[in-house]
């Protein structure tokens, strides 16, 4: 049991007075429908309390909100007499918990990742390794939810607390019974997983993100390790990159508590990369799991992939004991790339590479781009050709810094739009640029893509870099369908029956 539910898991008498009278909750006025408990919290664009109004007339008979709140006086006077305010110094957390007794079936292994990168293509490992070892799973985060049998399409990284519990509790109806999921740092500072147990928790790096939300990285990395100190058993695994300044700090304050730490990476202790070598469809590693040396061929590139993996695989031994490092290692090879996360579009006439990556902050650029370079045939005379934009209504600090990072480390960018929501774009390719020596500017998302596939020439490797997975480009509030992968077949296609003429 992790220390959070040591102290939360018996109720109050108050609490299963509200479970028994209440049909539902939620914390969205417009989901509201008799006899639901309206969640009423302050946010960062919202506050929930301006619709507690709305809630009401909806047939909401609990409001749940910070103390000092009041009711509404424009509200019809029998529905307002059927209404029980409830105050609370922290409305989200006792929403969470309150959530999780409502909801109350969920698998029985749940393991969840956080850090700034990795998080999605770590968790889905997970669950690929599990189901390949005959294991009903799933994982759940960007990508929405994932098993052997259905994938539904996601809006959180974390989702809130009332669709979270109703979702483990459909899972766990489906017979799954282990869990991967991704826990963001928005998710976690909200409580929106408290009241979880999780066998195992991750931690993949902390680098420059959300600094719109978060007022500096101290406080970024604090909500973090909200997964570790609060959440995950007493019982439980820590596993934890020791190739990242944070991780370390995150281990060594773990070391007086009764969790398991596994540190992974080319300075972990129980999960280590030895050697890696790329390949031309992915890379041979050698690799120390619990004191056993491995050697395997994964078909994924750049050697991040292969810490996402050895993360996976923490996940997944130290939730899972039965599980041994040969069964697991066995499975690695059918591993299958996750979409919009180094995915390869094929096709190209003069066979160059292209490949579509979800990588929106510095770090995550950097990486993809040293990774991406090692598959650049200079023998032809190869380029590495880096196509990406920045989002709107986001963290403006990191524009020029992914903007030096391009123009340093690939040999042609184009920097286009990337979702600039409400903010001026041209503004933000200006705040990119201002930093990218030599970079070519075209506004149209669709337009870029067109260019940049059809410069391509043998030997050259694009990465179309931003949105990997989304399916919409958001412009002035307003989103428009757009899904880069789509887009690059579309160029492709364009271009091979230019050939055919």
């Amino acid at each position: 049991m992790s220390r959070f539910a040591a102290t939360h898991s018996v109720l109050t008498e108050e609490d299963r007075a509200v479970l028994a009278g209440m049909t539902g909750l939620t914390s969205d006025s417009r989901a509201v429908t008799k006899g639901f408990l309206f969640g009423a919290f302050p946010g960062s664009t919202a506050d929930g309390r301006s619709f507690i109004a709305a809630a009401i007339e909806a047939g909401a008979r609990y409001i749940l909100a910070p103390k000092g709140t009041r009711l509404p006086d424009d509200v019809s006077g029998d529905a307002l007499g059927e209404v029980r305010l409830i105050e609370d110094d922290n409305p989200r957390l006792r929403f969470s918990v309150l959530a999780s007794h409502f909801y109350s079936r969920r698998p029985s292994t749940i393991c969840a990742v956080t850090g700034t990168n990795g998080k999605t293509s770590s968790a889905n490992f997970a669950g690929q390794i599990w189901t390949l070892l005959d294991r009903p799973a799933a994982s759940m985060g960007t990508l929405g939810i994932v098993t052997a049998k259905r994938h539904t399409a996601g809006s959180h990284t974390t989702l809130p607390s009332d669709v979270l519990y109703k979702e483990l509790q459909i899972l766990a109806d489906e017979g799954i019974d282990h869990l991967a999921m991704e826990a963001s740092s928005h998710g976690l500072h909200q409580y929106r997983l408290h009241g979880l147990d999780i066998a195992a928790a991750a931690f993949t790096n902390l680098t420059r993100d959300h600094l719109d939300y978060h007022p500096d990285m101290e406080d970024y990395f604090n909500a973090k390790a909200m997964l570790f100190h609060e959440l995950l058993r007493a019982d439980g695994c820590a596993v934890i990159n020791a190739d990242d300044a944070y991780g370390v700090r995150l281990a060594e304050s773990l070391r007086n508590e009764a969790v398991r730490v596994w540190t992974f990476g080319r300075n972990g202790s129980e999960l280590r990369l030895i050697e890696q070598e790329p390949l031309a469809t992915g890379q041979k590693l050698t690799i120390e799991i619990l004191g056993e040396r491995f050697d395997v061929v994964l078909p994924l590139a750049g050697v991040f992939q292969a810490m996402n993996v050895l993360c996976a695989i923490g996940l997944v031994m130290g939730s899972t004991p039965s599980l041994t490092a040969a069964q697991v290692v066995a499975v690695l090879p059918s591993l299958t790339s996750v979409p919009g996360r180094m995915q390869t579009i094929a096709g190209h006439p003069k066979l160059a590479g292209i490949i579509v990556d979800y990588a929106h902050t510095p770090d995550a650029l950097e990486t993809v781009l040293k990774a991406l370079r090692n598959h650049v045939d200079t023998a032809l005379g190869g380029r590495l050709v880096c196509l990406f934009g920045c989002g709107g209504n986001r963290d403006k600090g990191k524009r020029p810094i992914m903007g030096e990072i391009a123009t340093r480390l690939a040999d042609r960018v184009i920097v286009t739009d990337d979702n600039p929501r409400h903010e001026d774009a041209t503004q933000i390719r200006a705040e990119i640029l201002a930093a990218s020596k030599g970079a070519q500017e075209i506004a149209d998302r669709r337009a870029a893509i067109r260019a940049a596939v059809s410069s391509l020439e043998d030997g050259d490797v694009l990465v179309i870099a931003g949105k990997g997975h989304e399916q919409g480009q958001t412009i002035a509030g307003v989103t428009f369908p757009f899904d880069d992968t789509e887009e690059a077949r579309q160029a492709i296609a364009a271009l091979q029956e230019r050939s055919v003429i």
